[in-house]
């Protein structure tokens, strides 16, 4: 099941947010205000979940929770700049 939703993460990532906010407790305590939670599902919404994923699962700091943030950079970065191709 976590796998299904990973995947639909990387095509849907705004629904997942929307599902993982309203059905879980995924981002309970990761958040001081609800600021970046809102930046981030407007302009980065797949490093969003990621941030929130590596806080959860590996703690902040750790090398495997950068690599993960690193990665959702990269294809948010890669998400947008195919949009502005499309213009």
């Amino acid at each position: 099941m976590p796998l299904i939703i990973g995947l639909l993460a990387l095509f849907f990532p705004r629904v997942i947010i929307l599902m993982l906010y309203f059905l879980t407790s995924f981002f309970t305590g990761v958040y001081d205000s609800i600021l970046l939670p809102i930046l981030g599902f407007l302009f980065m919404p797949v490093t969003l979940i990621a941030y929130t994923y590596a806080i959860n699962t590996v703690g902040p700091g750790s090398t495997t929770g950068i690599v993960i943030i690193a990665i959702a950079v990269i294809i948010d970065l890669g998400l947008w700049k195919r949009g502005s191709r499309r213009k």
